[in-house]
């Protein structure tokens, strides 16, 4: 016996939307910065019980509902299988001397007045290079956050420029995934799509470098010579560093541009920074390691456990502890955690027709070129909030949307980079998105306090929808790509 499905009412569709909202304000005021590490979560599937008895009463069935709850987790296990591996390699790279060798060099060479500046454009280059804005955060990004606490520089707005050079490079680069993905839905070229993109994001990284300059020759920090060298001299006595100590990132980012899939890439790297340590750090291990299990045995335990439970040091200064200290696979399960909660609400609220309900109020009310792109963002920017993945931001309103497009006739560049605009580069700034929750674990910044420093992420969308109202850059179809023109051809 089949029941018969009802089609959600918009209050049926607003109910789960407003019970999240109001759940995940009250999780950060009462908790403030760890409201990520539990009441989030409980927020998420408080809000899913509400969907699915809105579910339950238009005719679904619970058996399908839970399929879609496993399904939409299972969305996330690639992103899962990374984050073990960026814990194990936080955790090798710190106890082989990696990251504090990066940190060492970046206290000598970087100046305090252009820091900012200065990260977002390395790891714009970086994340150019081999496409990842994962890979950049978890490796370049790391030690920058590291050098900023040397040079008593803000954390939250190192992690803004971070982020807005991670998500500017790796929006340019033909090697990124989303890149591929938003005009594979949008039925663009790729690198039509790129040329295309080039209008919004180049103009919003220039502004975004232009605040990120005025803030650092503003803020030179508080780290003097004395306080640099004091760091400089604990790292040196500690670790061992060297050029040799870096091969391991140049291996990582030889893979990620090679394009080898990025699980094993980062994993390969963390193990690496095992061998690495054994290596060049045998005084330092000695120093830490279990004495009576011998020197082989407890070197392998030392590394073993570094790998699952990541690296701790003990200088004697708090400050220097907790720069020196973190990773490991343990590190990256509450943020597991936060994205299969929010999977499992996004799997609901789609399985259920709710995302479906705003899109066709949506379009109703937009008339204009202008007001179907801003949308359009909205829709994204909302996908990312309720589904908490950017590859649904992505493929979600890429679905939706394309007919009408189509049936305007925009080019499919226009789709492709609007998914970008709203859908990729909003990712990071949701605490609860795979990947705010990602840098959230990575750089140890909550997306709360770096959001309004991610300039580039936050200029982006704003910027696309100037240039929607005004009429730049939007591309008509042309004749051989028009909907009347491949059907003549077909008959």
């Amino acid at each position: 016996m089949t029941t018969t499905k009802k089609e959600p009412s918009f209050l049926d569709a607003s109910l789960p939307i407003l019970v999240l909202i109001v759940l995940l304000s009250s999780s950060v005021i009462l908790f403030g910065d760890d409201s990520s590490y539990g009441p989030n979560q409980i927020a998420l599937f408080l809000a899913s019980a509400v969907a699915v008895v809105i579910g339950l009463k238009n005719g679904f069935r619970w058996s399908d509902i839970e399929k879609a709850m496993t399904k939409g987790i299972a969305l996330s296990l690639g992103a899962v299988l990374i984050l073990l591996a960026v814990g194990a390699l936080i955790g090798t790279w710190l106890l082989a001397g990696t990251v504090p060798t990066l940190i060492y060099y970046g206290m000598q060479i970087l100046s305090p007045s252009w820091f900012y500046a200065a990260s977002c454009i390395l790891c714009g280059i970086v994340a150019m290079s081999i496409g990842s804005s994962w890979t950049t955060a978890a490796t370049i990004g790391v030690a920058l956050i590291g050098v900023a606490a040397g040079l008593g520089l803000s954390p939250a707005i190192t992690a803004g420029a971070i982020i807005s050079g991670a998500y500017f490079g790796d929006k340019i680069s033909p090697l990124s995934e989303t890149t591929n993905l938003a005009p594979a839905v949008a039925g663009a070229e790729l690198f039509s799509h790129i040329r295309h993109m080039l209008w919004t994001t180049v103009p919003s990284i220039v502004l975004a470098l232009l605040l990120f300059t005025l803030i650092g020759l503003n803020s030179s920090g508080t780290a003097d010579a004395a306080q640099i060298d004091l760091i400089s001299s604990t790292l040196q006595h500690h670790f061992t560093i060297s050029f040799w100590t870096l091969i391991p990132l140049f291996v990582l980012l030889a893979m990620a541009i090679k394009k080898v899939p990025a699980f094993p890439t980062v994993f390969i790297g963390a193990l690496l920074g095992a061998v690495w340590a054994f290596l060049f750090q045998r005084e330092l291990m000695q120093s830490i390691l279990d004495q009576d299990l011998g020197n082989t045995v407890g070197s392998l335990k030392l590394v073993w456990a570094t790998l699952f439970d990541g690296f701790a040091l003990e200088t004697g200064t708090d400050d220097l502890d907790r720069l020196l200290s973190g990773g490991g696979m343990s590190s990256m399960l509450n943020t597991i955690w936060l994205i299969f909660s929010a999977m499992m609400f996004g799997a609901v609220i789609e399985k259920i027709g709710l995302l479906r309900k705003f899109v066709q109020s949506i379009l109703k009310a937009a008339q204009s070129t202008g007001s179907l792109i801003t949308s359009t963002i909205a829709t994204c920017i909302a996908t990312n909030i309720l589904t908490a993945d950017q590859y649904m931001a992505i493929v979600m309103p890429g679905r939706m949307y394309k007919e009408e497009y189509e049936r305007r006739g925009l080019a499919p560049v226009n789709l492709s980079r609007t998914l970008e605009d709203g859908g990729t580069i909003t990712s990071p700034l949701i605490p609860w998105n795979t990947c705010g929750a990602y840098m959230h674990g990575v750089l140890n910044v909550n997306p709360l306090d770096y959001f309004i420093y991610a300039f580039f992420n936050l200029i982006n969308p704003v910027l696309a929808v100037i240039y929607a109202y005004c009429g730049i850059k939007i591309l008509k179809l042309t004749p051989p790509e028009s909907v009347e023109q491949e059907l003549h051809l077909k008959l």
